[in-house]
């Protein structure tokens, strides 16, 4: 072994050994941090479909190749990462030896061929990666994805990843220029290139394998020493985070939100004592175990902040920014709280003095931060970032690692809603609605049939005695609100053209209380969910249609967990299904174009997409025959976020009650990407979004910015004039004074 061997194996050892240590002690760090979190047993159910939706997410890469050219590069850098770490141990054989390689597979030519490639594609990879992350820098393109990410933590891993692939050729080259290289110039043409450009220089290899053993163990080293260098440790964090998502089957909806939980399991507030049961999150310690991982696995990519609607529209909240500060402030309060400090419910101090006499000040001090706050008071997280949220879900399907940035979010406001009190004043209005009227709006319950008055047709009451196949739930925007209700007479007029028997509650309905839950207000949404399952189960209902989507989400996901067990479909699906088997028939095509805007609760939460294009479809084409299930959504002019990246209408989490006094208003962001397609017929699936779209509508008229004759539609109204064209509008509106 000659002289630059000798050095190389030395400096190898030293570094290696530094590096171990360290991050056997950041991994011993990280864990006790995120077993600080509560309980949360129901994360260790399903572990077979947990492992294959881990398997498929992270090799199958299921949600970063959404970015198709982003996604792909990533992918190769990741294999490349994994298959090539052979490589980094093969180092530690070729530092002592120029011909050195890994027993048994090193000489195989299969081998050879396999790494070669992965080593091109990852440099490759890595370099259009560094292209992406130079040409969104936040310095260049304003509110970019990058903007608030440690972006010197993101350029030293991917330039550490472009010198070790660099490394592993030069460490090739030098072999192939002495001679001891063992594999084939077919199988490693690119490592042979290379050998031809470099000297035989016999200390070259050893030389090469030792600044790829350095460069690794510095970079194992830096992220050690930095625990909160989430664009680093996703690496490994990834796999469980994903495994333990709260959906096993991995489906991509998020569907229910989780209940209150204490102790692990689902609060019941017939029972419960706030001096004893934690209701929301107040302090960060209160989380589950599940969320202090969801807060270290954050890669800082901000896919989740490129598509949040309130951050494009020049509002504080970046799902993004708010899981990093929590993550921030978890790792500076740990050792206060690993010191055996923290409050009880009551607020009193569990520790002793002489517990916290060895935590040190900052930790000390960022134990008395309050989570929710303004600046005044050092919060972690704005009250206006808390409120800004629109539940709209864009966030969480969007990350790559599974983040659950809508539960937080919630599980914040309950506490702020329920203990404290605090939240947006006219939100209050709505809560009072709710719990004195059963309906936001506060409406008289009684006029819950109004609706009705005028149909060429008797509604039959679900209370008759007679037999039904569906329950039409019509909900408070359908019963109580003007655009609304022309939605639900089209729905009823439909259902009815088609022979479809239905029934409704009538007066008996209440609000679902999604608004109540969304707020944060889950002693409200229980009260009034309890008194809808008790009146659906008294009426024996077995299958729900329901046309808005929230109403649709809640029954459908959510009051299973309160014993209500229904099959619950949303009005575009059974119009979808009425018109493919010829119940309905369009016959007046609608003129002037449409284009279709995902509500978020029938979209990403549901993954509900083709019905309503299908029914919108055949109303284009009507008349000009029966289209075939391929070309069925054909003739809709499509929004440039469309689908799971539709943008939010900016109603969702109760917004719709809540006042934007922050930048721009997300219903006219929306309207204009509408408006920009050319479309005269803006239809929507969801009363929520009928009403901000048709006020953005509105004010873009009266401002002249849109064509008079731009409307705002239901899908169930499009198809109402397409299958009736003589009477089709005149059905669809409300009778006059009702």
């Amino acid at each position: 072994m000659g002289p630059v061997q000798i050095v190389a194996t030395v400096v190898a050892a030293l570094v290696t050994a530094v590096a171990v240590v360290l991050a056997v002690r950041a991994v011993l760090k990280m864990t006790e941090v995120i077993r600080l979190g509560r309980p949360d047993p129901e994360r260790f159910g399903d572990q077979g479909a947990r492992t294959v939706t881990m398997l498929r997410e992270t090799f199958g890469h299921t949600r970063m190749l959404k970015w198709s050219v982003a996604g792909a590069a990533h992918w190769f850098v990741m294999i490349a990462f994994i298959v090539l770490s052979l490589l980094v141990l093969e180092a530690y054989f070729e530092v002592g030896s120029a011909a050195g390689h890994l027993p048994l597979i090193g000489g195989w030519a299969a081998y050879g061929f396999v790494t070669e490639w992965l080593g091109v594609f990852g440099l490759l990879g890595i370099l259009v990666l560094i292209g992406i992350r130079l040409a969104n820098r936040p310095a260049r393109s304003g509110r970019s994805r990058f903007t608030g990410s440690t972006m010197w933590q993101g350029y030293f891993v991917e330039y550490v990843v472009l010198a070790v692939l660099i490394c592993g050729f030069l460490i090739r080259g030098f072999q192939v220029a002495t001679g001891g290289f063992a594999h084939p110039a077919w199988a490693t043409p690119v490592s042979h290139a290379v050998g031809a450009a470099l000297p035989a220089w016999s200390g070259g290899v050893s030389a090469a394998a030792a600044i790829k053993i350095v460069i690794s163990m510095t970079w194992l080293i830096t992220i050690a020493l930095n625990v909160t260098m989430g664009v680093a440790w996703h690496r490994f964090l990834a796999f469980p985070n994903i495994f333990f998502k709260r959906n096993p089957s991995g489906a991509p909806s998020l569907g229910a939100l989780r209940p209150m939980m204490s102790d692990g399991k689902p609060l019941d507030f017939e029972e419960a004592d706030p001096e004893k049961d934690q209701f929301g999150v107040a302090q960060v310690e209160q989380f589950t175990w599940k969320g202090l991982l969801d807060f270290s696995t954050c890669t800082e990519c901000g896919r989740c902040q490129s598509q949040c609607p309130a951050w494009n529209t020049g509002k504080p909240l970046s799902p993004k920014l708010l899981v990093l500060s929590l993550r921030d402030h978890a790792y500076a309060k740990a050792p206060y709280l690993l010191a055996g400090g923290g409050k009880d419910l009551t607020g009193e101090e569990q520790a002793t003095r002489e517990q916290l006499a060895g935590v040190n000040v900052l930790a000390l001090a960022e134990a008395e931060r309050p989570l929710v706050g303004g600046a005044d008071v050092g919060g972690i997280i704005d009250p206006d970032v808390l409120w800004s949220c629109t539940t709209c879900g864009a966030c969480v399907e969007q990350c790559p690692v599974d983040i659950e940035h809508v539960d937080h979010i919630v599980d914040m406001r309950r506490y702020q809603v329920m203990i404290e009190s605090s939240f947006p004043s006219e939100a209050g209005v709505m809560l009072r609605n709710l719990e004195n009227k059963g309906n936001p709006w506060g409406a008289p319950p009684n006029t819950r049939e109004d609706w009705t008055r005028g149909l060429d047709f008797e509604v039959k009451r679900a209370d008759s005695g007679e037999d039904f196949e569906y329950l039409f739930w019509v909900g408070c925007a359908g019963a109580f609100e003007d655009r609304a209700k022309k939605t639900t007479r089209a729905v009823a007029t439909l259902l009815h053209e088609a022979g479809v028997d239905f029934a409704i509650l009538g007066n008996g309905e209440t609000c679902t209380g999604d608004p109540a839950r969304r707020i944060g207000n889950e002693f409200v949404f229980q009260l009034l969910a309890q008194q809808n399952v008790e009146t659906l189960n008294e009426a024996g209902v077995k299958k729900i249609v329901a046309s808005c989507p929230h109403c649709f989400n809640t029954l459908g996901n959510e009051y299973g967990q309160l014993g209500g067990q229904y099959e619950v479909i949303h009005h575009t699906q059974l119009l979808s299904h009425l018109v493919a088997t010829g119940r309905l028939t369009p016959v007046q095509p609608i003129d002037g174009g449409v284009t279709y805007h995902d509500p978020c609760y029938l979209g990403r939460h549901n993954q509900v997409y083709t019905p309503p294009r299908e029914v919108l479809g055949s109303a284009v084409r009507a008349g000009s025959g029966a289209p075939s299930s391929a070309d069925r959504a054909g003739g809709l002019v499509e929004m440039p976020r469309n689908s799971e990246r539709s943008f939010c209408c900016g109603a969702g989490g109760a917004r719709m009650w809540m006042e934007e006094r922050i930048g721009k208003r997300i219903n006219v962001e929306r309207v204009e990407e509408a408006l920009a397609t050319g479309a005269k017929t803006i239809a929507v699936g969801c009363p929520f979004c009928f009403t901000m779209l048709g006020d953005g509508v509105t004010g873009k008229k009266a401002s002249g910015a849109a064509d008079q004759d731009v409307e705002v539609v239901d899908v169930a109204s499009v198809l109402l004039r397409a299958v009736r064209p003589e009477d089709g509008p005149a059905a669809a509106a409300p009778v006059s004074g009702s």
